[in-house]
């Protein structure tokens, strides 16, 4: 006689609990609606093709009065409202930006540069990028961003006063930031003074007062040239 037990009715089994479904769409279809949102405007792709060397992998600052310049080239090819949304997506891009913020000369349709960005644009360029890298990272890009205005202050050839008549907004937290990278200004101008006097008064050659006070001979001759 056996012992076995029969199995339990189909009835009688616990019954599997089912894995609650995750809310929102599978990630697979969270990934591919992500693509299909990174997708560019179809203007942007427009224009992409006609100028690559203004909207292709280099962004270029571009000439004042783009709008109307390719709506007359192009009348058949834009259609008005989409080719302002476009120009604006493009401009207000990190890429665009950061070539606003180097200091590069806006450029016509035809791929050649044709003036300067405005010194406040740069400025505020600076500003932007900055503010966007800041809000990414825990690193401190307050030093470097110093070094920007600086560098954009004096590629503009203003005064200082004139300057900050342009770029001084109503934001406090930027206004600092200005203040700050003046202020290192005026300190390395105070320092470069400093060195120029003490050299004048040392009789000494480049390479004879840099060893005096320990400092790089090429560093002490730059300084003294400015």
């Amino acid at each position: 006689m056996t012992t076995d037990t029969a199995p339990a009715p189909a009835a009688s089994r616990a019954p599997q609990k089912r894995k609650p479904r995750p809310d929102g769409p599978p990630p697979q279809a969270q990934a591919q609606g992500a693509k299909r949102a990174r997708k560019p405007h179809p203007t942007l792709e427009l224009l992409f093709g006609l100028y690559p060397d203004l909207f292709g992998a280099r962004f270029l600052p571009l000439q004042r009065g783009v709008f109307q310049a390719l709506l007359e080239k192009h009348p058949e090819v834009f259609q008005r409202d989409e080719l302002k949304v476009a120009l604006g997506l493009h401009t207000r891009s990190t890429k665009y930006l950061e070539r606003v913020a180097a200091g590069d000369k806006r450029h016509g349709l035809d791929g050649q540069p044709v003036e300067d960005v405005a010194p406040e644009h740069v400025h505020h360029a600076i500003l932007e990028v900055f503010k966007r890298r800041q809000a990414r990272t825990a690193d401190d890009l307050r030093p470097q961003v110093r070094k920007q205005l600086l560098a954009a202050f004096e590629r503009s050839g203003l005064a200082r006063e004139d300057y900050l008549a342009l770029v001084r907004g109503q934001d406090a937290a930027t206004n600092e930031l200005v203040d700050e990278a003046f202020a290192e200004l005026a300190a390395q101008v105070a320092k470069r003074e400093a060195l120029q006097r003490a050299f004048a008064a040392s009789g000494k050659s480049v390479a004879e007062f840099a060893d005096m006070y320990g400092l790089d001979p090429r560093e002490v001759g730059r300084t003294l040239s400015v």
